[in-house]
Order: structure tokens, then sequence, then C-alpha cells
């Protein structure tokens, strides 16, 4: 009997063993045609693949991650509003590349700009912006770099809004690395406005007399792509930092030095494919789900539950579910009256030691403060069931 058991489990474990060999070489023999490439999970940020990920490398028009971050970030600070009018400057009407034509002169709203950014790559459209925002392009260039620095990104230099390549060869261009693509990345769709635009795949200006096809075609043909950018010049090569979102996870994939268009987009899939099937969704905790209840003395409801108001969700990888814990914080002083919907402590999920997610405990309704006789009743019945219990 202990020879068959011991079968038992020596086939069991074999099974298990097995079928785990294909992720298992996935891991091991995972490649990408590109000169730098990265891998990240959003949430986190942790990194899943790299290839020369701290390589040096001309971004080309990646660079208007940078650009669009500053926008996004000025429109948070109510610096600016996308309803606001811009006008080109004869400067920003002769970029080269990608563009929209527009003319000296030509005005056009913040949002329609902030399109062509996101979905043609415009040149001209990213100069306008900075002018508008900091008066130079060569303001708005400082403050690129200088939050490159806040952001930690160790291997960043922008030389401007859009990354063109200087017209002398003696200047330093934009060059940047995967690694600090994919931070800059996870810094800008923490504004989700800006996933609303970078995930059209059509779209028109002028009272629809130009259009705005999106040069990258992960969003038409890869579920739950939304983002971000393309790149192309003769010294970069072609270029991608695309993200895709599926069931509550989401990846941030980099590839620099590509040698054709049709590849960089292959080997985007194929690494935001292996996140996908490296990680699930764990749900922490359902929309409205009651985690705690909550003692309120001096509320006219003694008790009341404490919920979270969206679902939590957080990545972990398959057949990792235990590593995952929950813990919740209660608030020190917790007195009516209280609202529905106040916030009466915070839900902290973890793995292992590192803090995953955060979200808001509040509470199910209103509590009204309690009237003195209730009080006085309640300090008469726990000093009774106090002094039942000694006797007892």
């Amino acid at each position: 009997m202990v020879r068959n058991i011991f079968k038992s489990v020596f086939f069991l474990s074999l099974i298990l063993i097995l079928s785990f060999q294909p992720l298992l070489a996935q891991e091991a023999d995972f490649d990408v045609k590109a000169k730098s490439a990265i891998l990240i999970e959003y949430e986190t940020g942790e990194v899943l693949y790299q290839k020369n990920a701290e390589e040096e490398l001309p971004p080309a028009s990646m660079t208007k991650i940078m650009t669009m971050l500053l926008l996004m970030e000025a429109l948070e600070e109510g610096r600016v509003k996308l309803e606001d009018k811009l006008v080109c400057s004869e400067f920003a009407a002769s970029m080269g590349g990608s563009q929209i034509w527009l003319e000296p002169g030509e005005e056009m709203s913040l949002e329609d700009l902030m399109k062509a950014i996101a979905i043609v790559s415009a040149n001209d459209a990213s100069v306008v912006v900075a002018e508008y925002l900091y008066g130079t392009e060569e303001a708005f260039v400082r403050r690129m770099n200088e939050r490159a620095r806040e952001l930690g990104l160790k291997n960043s230099y922008f030389y401007n809004t859009n990354g063109l390549p200087p017209d002398n060869p003696d200047v330093q261009g934009t060059y940047t690395s995967a690694r600090d693509l994919s931070i800059l990345a996870r810094e800008l769709i923490k504004h989700k406005k800006v996933l609303e635009w970078t995930s059209t795949w059509i779209d028109y200006l002028r009272n629809g007399k130009s259009v705005l096809n999106n040069t990258n075609r992960l969003v038409r043909f890869y579920p739950g792509a939304d983002g971000i950018k393309t790149g192309y010049t003769q010294e970069a090569q072609y270029c991608l930092t695309s993200t895709a979102e599926r069931d509550g996870l989401r990846f941030i994939a980099v590839v620099m030095g590509v040698e054709d268009s049709v590849t960089r987009f292959e080997e985007s899939r194929k690494l935001l494919d292996y996140g996908f099937t490296l990680f699930q969704p764990f749900v922490v905790a359902e929309e409205k789900e009651v985690l705690e209840i909550i003692n309120i003395p001096n509320g006219k409801e003694e008790q009341a539950k404490g919920i979270v108001e969206e679902e939590i969700i957080v990545p972990v990888r398959r057949d990792r579910e235990e590593e995952i814990r929950r813990v919740i914080e209660i608030e020190k002083r917790i007195s009516a009256p209280l609202k529905k919907g106040d916030k009466i402590g915070t839900v902290k999920v973890y793995r292992g030691n590192l803090l995953l997610k955060t979200a808001d405990l509040v509470i199910d309704q209103d509590v009204e403060k309690a009237s003195f006789f209730q009080i006085f009743r309640r300090i008469i019945r726990y000093q009774i069931n106090s002094l039942t219990a000694l006797i007892s």
C-alpha cells in the first residue's frame, strides 16, 4: 500500500512539473528582436523581461511621452484647459516629419493639438503646445530634463519636444533608454484621460477636413491595447512604447531599434502576451464588499459597515495567490455625525512585503449623532453587562 501511495505521489508530481514546463521554458528562452526592450507590470513596476534596457538610444517620437506628461500635469494643476485656443508660430509650422500641416497664425484647441500628438505624432503640434505652456520650446525642454531628473530617469536627455534629430550632426540629440521610457510611460498613464487619445484609431480635425489615423496598429488589432507612442527616424529605427489592459491587469512594453515597422508590432505583441501569460488578476475585494464592522460610540446607530466603493484587483503570478495579503487599518477616532462614503480607514494590499495598492475604507450609511439620553442608556447598559459578567 505504501508503494502504491508513493507511486501516486510520484506521478502527480511529474504531472505538475510537466504542466509548468511550457511557462518555464518560455521564461528561459524568451527573446525579442530589438536593440533594447523591456516589459513591466504597471501596478508595481516589476520588470518581467529586459534586454539592454539601460542602453542610451534615440527614441524618435517616443520623446512625446514626456511632452504629453508635462501637458497632462499642467491640466491637472489647472494652468491650462483643453478648451484653450492656441496659435501656431512660424517656428512650430516649420517642423518636418509627422505633422498636421499647421499654418503660421492658425488657431486650434489644446485638446485637438493633444489628439494630433497622441494619435499621429504631430511634430508641429508638439511645439505649439510647448510654446503655449512655457513661452518657448527651449524653456519647455529645460522642464523636460528637470522632470526626467525628478522621475529618476538615469539615461535620458531631451534635446527637443518631438524627437526630431538636430540639423547639426555635432549637436547631441535626444537619447533615453527602454527602462527610462517604461518609467515615463507608467507616470503618463496615471492620467487616464491620455488613454482616450492614444487608444483612438481614427479621428478628425478642422471640422472633418483632416483625418487622424493612429500610427500604433496595436490599438486596433491587439485586445486591450490603448497606447502609447510609436517612433521612427533613420537613426533610431522603428520603436514603440505600448500598453494593454485586460481584466484589471496592465503591462507596458518598450522596443527600440527594430529594423522594420511590422517587426516592432510583432515583438511588442510578444512582450505583452508574455505578461498576460505570466500573471492573472486577483480580486482582493468586490465592489461594495463589507470588510469591517465599525463601532461608533456616539452614533445614533452604534455600528456601521466599512466597505470599499470599487473592486480591488491586483496582479499575481499564476498559482501564487497565497502571496497576497490584505491589511485593514481603522482610523483611531471615528465619531458621529458621519455621511455615507466618509473615509473611516484604509485597505492595504501586499505581496509579501511589497505594497501593491491602497484603497479607502468608507462607511456605508449616514450616521447621526446620538442624543444625550441614548448615550446615557448605553453607559448604564455597559455597566450592567460588566457587573453581570463579573458576578458570573
